[in-house]
């Protein structure tokens, strides 16, 4: 029964994988295309947080809707109608060029219906494995949110040389097809077996709630986790207009592809041997290791050294999303798990809205203020990120309800 189930996620994955792939090549093209008109790394930002935004504020009602509802049909209807926002600005480019207006609107859209997959998504893994699959499940699914950096990026690169932004829309509407199709093979080879629950909607959430409270360890490690993808935040929303501020497209789809091979390297280890203790130490020291790197990508200006320290950048994430996974996971209850995750997003992703909302603009007024680059001014945000990423990290160890995360009671 185990395999079995196993299996099954493994196509649920292999799903996922293929969307992940797609989504990377539009997030790809229209990160250019947008930096092309406008020159400006806020440019790029806007659209980013407009297609951010609407995931974590839904990722609370998500979460009890995969409690209460089919968790399958969601993520079907999640992955089937997000391809909406994504023909949307296909149409706006085929009659014309697609204004930044155009693009967020449609970035908009497609995230608000896929603010529906991810609880439900990871409420799924739950229902389909044992607590002891759980390590090599994350990392797989690390593995498959890396295709986004690893092989979405060379592709794009190359098709860019040869055609346009267009055509890497139309191959993620295909994406879209073969996702759905995936899930509903796995909802008819699993027999939903929780019944919808008689409470209301402002019930579910007050549970869900109460959930994450009822462990202090998991809130302060959420709450921590939120100043993290802060930081996090700021390098990923810069990495790309400072290598375009040096360098072409194609040459950005490979430094990007070469750096997120580091996430490619630890996902497949993870997958195969886990982690078996150690999670608060583990968690600690990947993070401040990613500070580093996220330094070291900032402040130097060579396009080789960069990838190298972008390599170690994602070489770090599996192991500190491994950790964090695992924590929360084991001390939540099942039955409450899309509640939780709903939650746990919601709260450790605000700082994703800050630095996507404040680095862009950040990385432009420092380039005008003192005469230089877009890529420089992002460098020197990217830098600061880094070393708070490094103090933070650290202190993580001393906090006594985090690490009795890691007791069995």
């Amino acid at each position: 029964m185990e395999q079995s189930n196993f299996k099954r996620f493994l196509l649920l994955w292999m799903g996922e994988l293929i969307s992940a792939i797609g989504g990377g090549l539009t997030s790809f093209g229209l990160g250019v295309y947008v930096f092309e008109k406008t020159g400006s790394a806020a440019g790029m930002a806007v659209v980013t947080l407009l297609g951010f935004l609407p995931t974590l504020l839904l990722s609370v009602p998500a979460g009890v809707l995969a409690d209460r509802y089919d968790r399958r049909l969601l993520m079907m209807l999640g992955d089937g109608c997000s391809a909406v926002g994504i023909i949307y600005i296909l149409i706006c480019m085929l009659r014309g060029e697609a204004t930044l207006p155009q693009i967020c609107i449609g970035v908009f859209v497609s995230s608000v219906f896929s603010a529906l997959l991810e609880p439900a998504y990871r409420a799924t893994v739950s229902d389909l494995l044992t607590e002891d699959e759980y390590s090599k499940a994350s990392g797989l699914v690390s593995l498959a949110g890396s295709a986004r950096y690893l092989v979405s990026p060379v592709i794009a690169g190359i098709l860019l040389s040869i055609s346009d932004v267009k055509l890497l829309l139309i191959i993620d509407i295909c994406t879209f097809i073969l996702t759905v199709i995936s899930t509903f093979v796995v909802k008819k080879g699993i027999r939903e077996s929780r019944k919808a629950e008689l409470v209301s909607f402002k019930e579910s959430l007050r549970t869900g709630w109460e959930a994450v409270c009822a462990k202090r360890g998991v809130l302060l490690l959420v709450l921590m986790s939120s100043l993290l993808t802060l930081f996090i935040g700021v390098f990923q929303i810069l990495a790309e207009p400072l290598i375009l501020s040096m360098a072409d497209a194609r040459t950005l789809g490979i430094a990007e592809t070469i750096c997120a091979s580091g996430m490619l390297v630890s996902s497949l280890y993870l997958g195969i041997r886990g982690i078996k203790t150690g999670y608060v130490r583990i968690l600690s020291v990947s993070l401040a290791l990613a500070g580093g790197c996220i330094i070291g990508f900032g402040m130097l200006d060579q396009i080789v050294i960069i990838t190298v320290a972008g390599f170690g950048f994602f070489l770090m994430l599996p192991f500190a999303n491994n950790c964090l996974d695992f924590l929360v996971r084991t001390n939540m209850p099942d039955e409450l798990q899309g509640r939780v995750w709903g939650f746990v997003g919601f709260l450790s992703q605000i700082g994703y809205v800050i630095a996507y909302g404040l680095s862009g603009i950040l990385a432009d007024r420092l380039a005008g203020s003192y005469e230089i680059s877009v890529g420089k001014g992002a460098g020197i945000v990217m830098s600061f990120a880094g070393a708070a990423l490094i103090l933070l990290s650290l202190s993580i160890p001393f906090v006594k309800e985090i690490r009795l995360l890691e007791k069995k009671e």
